[in-house]
């Protein structure tokens, strides 16, 4: 049997990791819902799944906006019946806004970082917790975190925003988790390394940043797949993890454990 058969996941974004995400939870057998701000990727991406012969549907929206997160997850909710999983994905960098080191960060920088990462996070969550609330079986939610909240390169990552609000994340992590384990709804977070993803375009065009991964990083020897994080995500939503809840993983190819940050 597929390991998500029968079950309904959202999944916020629809390029990179959240794309991997999608592909593999649909040929698990799960009916698949993504909601991002660009419509037209979400409808490809839908699409192509589909035609896989399987399941997608789509909403866009703008998940920093209350009212479209909303109306988003309502759409799903009227589409399939119910929310039995939420892979959490939307949100990126907030270098164009200033986010680097702090003594140097302007104020836009670090309430735009904030915003794009953890306003997704926060409105997705909070509305599938509610539709999950009303169903017997609960749900599971997966965050996708970042290494660099527990394990900084400065030399080349020296975004602290950006690190703050991953750790905000991993924090609300388990405090969800204790707080819903008794409604059997789970909630872990995964710590991502360095993923050949839309966002690190920068970083996988800059030779000084590649031969880092390849230190950093040894597992991958370089930049991560974006199917190594949707991996952790489909084990962390389907009932393998059943019994898992309030903890962060670290999908990092050895960042995390490997000697130096140069």
């Amino acid at each position: 049997m597929k390991r998500l058969s029968e079950k309904v996941i959202v999944v916020t974004g629809a390029s990179g990791i959240a794309a991997a995400g999608a592909r593999l939870f649909a040929a698990e057998g799960a009916s698949v819902f993504v909601i991002s701000r660009t419509g037209s990727k979400c409808e490809a991406l839908a699409d192509e799944i589909a035609d896989a012969g399987d399941v997608a549907s789509w909403a866009s929206a703008d998940l920093t906006d209350e009212a479209s997160a909303i109306e988003a997850v309502q759409a799903c909710v009227e589409r399939f019946g119910r929310i039995d999983g939420l892979f959490a994905v939307a949100g990126g960098s907030g270098r164009r806004f200033g986010d680097g080191p702090l003594d140097l960060m302007p104020l836009e920088g670090w309430v735009k970082t904030f915003e794009l990462n953890g306003l997704p996070a926060f409105l997705s969550t909070r509305e599938v917790l509610k539709v999950m609330l009303q169903q017997e079986t609960g749900g599971s939610v997966a965050l996708v975190t970042s290494v660099l909240a527990s394990s900084p390169a400065p030399s080349l990552f020296e975004t602290h925003a950006y690190a703050a609000v991953k750790g905000a994340e991993v924090a609300l992590a388990t405090s969800l988790a204790s707080s819903y384990a008794s409604s059997a709804i789970r909630v872990n977070a995964i710590a991502s390394g360095l993923v050949d993803t839309p966002m690190a375009q920068r970083a996988a065009s800059d030779p000084e940043i590649v031969a880092f991964a390849k230190r950093k990083q040894p597992l991958a020897k370089g930049l991560l797949a974006p199917t190594d994080i949707a991996e952790t995500a489909l084990f962390l939503l389907s009932d393998s993890a059943k019994m898992i809840t309030g903890q962060t993983i670290a999908v990092d190819g050895g960042w995390s454990v490997s000697e130096g940050s140069q």
